[in-house]
């Protein structure tokens, strides 16, 4: 029997580690989709690319891994029904739970190994992401000219050009502001021609203009509301330098990243939302005490003296409250009813900014909850999928990258769009987090469970015969029944 586990895990690991790094190469290429407008003109260096790309593929693991899983196990065993291998193993007496017992070990093993990669390795990865990503985007773009659209890429400027001569460099009709002291286009410049190159270090952009005119508002310019003097100068040839700021990628501190819902492990996720639900919970409780003392009782402390001798008098005398009121005249009852006015709308707007922070608060525990939960459904999935996969490829028959492919895409895509309905739904509180997270696998294992027994005991579910024979029987029957009639 080692040679058979031998010889299953070959089969198995093959297919296995091609399919991870097709579908790692497809989830890669989905984030350069999603990306490519922060990505592109920003002049970055290849070890900057290169850093993210492996951070990224590192969060992308977990979701990668199960469908490899999915993938390589109907491959597998399509490969074995393909060549009529399963086929030999049963009929001298193996059963197929003996075949598929070293690959279930090995499974197991990928579940463990994900959940500790989630647990360990993903939360410092989607750190380092992260913040490399924010910082791409805080990038400013390259400059890059298009005739006839004013550029902002510089800061403090903005710069028309009509035509740019591909082979020279030269651009024609060019139109520059100056509005570097953010106080307005003080300074416009007109120019026939013109070059614009920048410095090897990439620091500063070197501008060269021919036949042309400057505008310069100096009272704009020197804030002088007195004069507000006016300046034109013409000039044959002018130069000037435009400051570009550093190149370099700018890093920000990834503390400030660190205690988001995606960069904590199980521990610290639970330590988070612990101490959020006993701050939720301790200012509700503070709220509600609040609004009892103050909001539905008003108490007048100018004189407790005179309050205490009139609650003694009309202690048993006054049933009737409204009876006070009736004997207010007209502007005592029309300032009484403006106090409650003013007091009512108070403590509206005061419950409504509790009910606003409670609901933020509330919507981060749910987050924190969610992410918990990740990490054990994502690497569960491992094992779902092996057990859908395995008897299906029995079913299939197919090797190679065809139908598995089609068959896997179809119940990824099944199971992804489950799971991110789930995700959503408790993010809205509509479902509990474990619930919203576990909705997916809960629906998927039956699936595996039913396909796996069936294919072990040779069911004739497995066999497309006994569904084309059911179908002719129902069209037989509703035949048969249109003559009688």
């Amino acid at each position: 029997m080692k040679k058979l586990h031998l010889f299953m895990l070959k089969s198995f690991v093959g297919p296995f580690v091609a399919t991870f790094f097709i579908s790692m190469f497809v989830l890669i290429m989905q984030f350069l989709w999603r990306y490519i407008d922060d990505l592109v003109g920003k002049g970055l260096e290849g070890h900057v690319i290169s850093e993210l790309l492996f951070y990224v593929s590192l969060t992308l693991v977990p979701m990668g891994l199960p469908l490899a899983v999915l993938l390589a196990s109907i491959m597998t065993f399509g490969s074995l029904g393909e060549n009529y291998e399963l086929t030999a193993l049963k009929a001298a007496g193996i059963s197929l739970y003996r075949i598929m017992k070293p690959l279930i070990v090995l499974i197991i093993i990928f579940t463990i190994a994900a959940f500790f990669f989630s647990n360990n390795v993903l939360p410092y990865a989607n750190l380092k992401a992260s913040s490399l990503l924010y910082d791409i985007k805080r990038q400013k773009p390259e400059l890059s000219l298009k005739e006839g659209v004013f550029i902002n890429d510089i800061e403090g400027y903005s710069i028309k050009v009509d035509k740019i001569d591909k082979k020279s460099g030269m651009m024609y009709k060019m139109l520059i502001y100056n509005h570097t002291d953010r106080k307005g286009n003080y300074e416009m410049t007109i120019a026939d021609s013109g070059i614009m190159e920048a410095d090897p270090t990439g620091r500063f952009m070197e501008v060269e203009l021919y036949h042309g005119y400057t505008y310069t508002d100096e009272g704009l310019k020197s804030n002088n509301n007195k004069t507000y003097p006016f300046r034109r100068v013409q000039f044959d040839k002018q130069y000037f330098v435009i400051p570009l700021g550093d190149k370099d990628l700018q890093r920000t501190d990834e503390d400030l990243f660190k205690n988001s819902y995606g960069m904590l492990n199980i521990a610290q996720l639970d330590s988070t939302v612990s101490a959020l639900s006993l701050r939720l919970d301790s200012r509700k409780q503070r709220k509600a005490h609040d609004m009892l003392r103050e909001n539905y009782v008003r108490k007048q402390e100018r004189n407790p003296k005179r309050d205490s001798v009139i609650r003694e008098e009309t202690r048993g005398v006054v049933k009737n409250l409204d009876s006070l009121y009736q004997t207010f005249d007209v502007e005592e009852r029309k300032n009484t009813i403006d106090q409650a006015v003013q007091l009512a709308r108070g403590a509206q707007t005061s419950h409504m900014n509790d009910l606003s922070i409670n609901k933020r608060d509330e919507e981060a525990v749910r987050k924190y909850n969610i992410e918990w939960h990740r990490k054990f459904t994502l690497s569960f999935a491992c094992f779902i999928f092996f057990f859908i996969g395995a008897p299906l490829g029995g079913i299939i028959r197919k090797g190679g990258l065809g139908a598995p492919v089609v068959v896997s895409i179809f119940l990824f895509i099944v199971y992804y769009i489950i799971w991110m309905m789930g995700e959503r739904a408790a993010r809205e509180g509509v479902l509990e987090p474990w619930q919203g997270m576990w909705i997916s696998s809960v629906i998927l294992l039956p699936l595996g469970a039913i396909l796996t027994y069936t294919a072990m005991t040779d069911s004739a579910v497995m066999s497309s015969e006994s569904y084309t024979n059911f179908i002719k029987k129902i069209i037989g029957f509703f035949k048969k029944k249109d003559k009688n009639a």
